[in-house]
């Protein structure tokens, strides 16, 4: 196996800094978010970097501001300086200061939502273009093959270059397969991927696969910052993991973890916290 060069592992987005409002605006969100007030400085020490936390405690804003500080490009939702559903971290945003190792413009945000949507646009382009491609073949009978071909092309071309990414489609496998699919085809080396609960399609199985993913592209050059709650993907090998449960932001051991400790608790016996049902 040919050894991974030690810039590759060198995380490409280095530090974050945080210049607070003043006056009524830090009352206001989501600068009024604990996690927000007590943020001044983070720094990525490693390719993957994992934010862990309760509900509300500020990791999905925190990453959607990230993405538009680093102006990524988004998969299968609107773009983040037009959402109207993302002002909030638009203006947390103007307020970062972003330091790299080497700046990219390769990579992509992706919520779990916007995966879902992405799939069914995804089929239901494919399905568009099957259908003109049918019309043109009964508008088109009695004319030259040439002719033909021609009014084809584009429609014809649009679906070769699903076919490629995608081979039969993501509507055509399950979430989970559809997901990982998409993941593998749009990941590139030396990219920067912000990713919010990708766990949310995904079986034990599959996460385990998804890890196997995403510590092969990690040594090939890409960064990845993700917020999940899954135990799973936390036990990622070498990861940073930040806790936002007790602000400020700190680095939490894997084992040490709430989510982990509770599932672990859990699943040796289920039958304690069953019978306070």
């Amino acid at each position: 196996m040919p050894a991974i060069h030690p810039d590759r592992l060198m995380p490409l987005l280095t530090s974050l800094t945080y210049r607070p409002p003043r006056g009524a605006a830090a009352r206001e969100f989501p600068f009024s978010l604990p996690v927000i007030r007590k943020l001044r400085a983070l720094a990525f020490a490693a390719p993957v970097t994992l934010l862990v936390g309760e509900n509300g405690t500020g990791k999905s804003t925190l990453l959607e501001a990230l993405a538009c500080a680093a102006n990524s490009v988004t998969v299968g939702a609107e773009s983040l300086r037009s959402d109207k559903t993302l002002a909030h971290a638009r203006a947390l945003a103007k307020r970062f200061r972003l330091a790299w190792s080497k700046k990219t413009y390769r990579g992509f945000f992706l919520r779990a939502e916007d995966f879902f949507g992405y799939a069914k646009a995804t089929a239901r382009l494919r399905a568009e273009m099957n259908q003109r491609l049918e019309e043109i073949d009964d508008e088109y009978q009695g004319r030259s093959e040439m002719a033909r071909g021609y009014a084809r092309m584009p429609f014809a071309g649009s679906l070769q270059a699903i076919d490629q990414r995608y081979g039969q489609g993501l509507d055509a496998q399950s979430h989970g397969e559809s997901f990982l699919k998409l993941f593998r085809s749009r990941v590139v080396p030396g990219g920067l991927y912000l990713l919010d609960e990708p766990e949310a399609p995904l079986s034990p199985m599959r996460q385990i696969a998804f890890l196997a993913m995403l510590k092969g592209m990690a040594a090939d050059g890409s960064q990845f910052v993700i917020a999940t709650h899954s135990p799973i993907i936390l036990s990622h090998p070498g990861a940073a993991i930040w806790s936002f449960d007790d602000p400020p932001i700190k680095t939490v051991a894997y084992s040490a973890l709430d989510h982990v400790q509770l599932t672990r608790s859990f699943l040796n016996n289920p039958e304690a916290y069953l019978s306070k049902l």
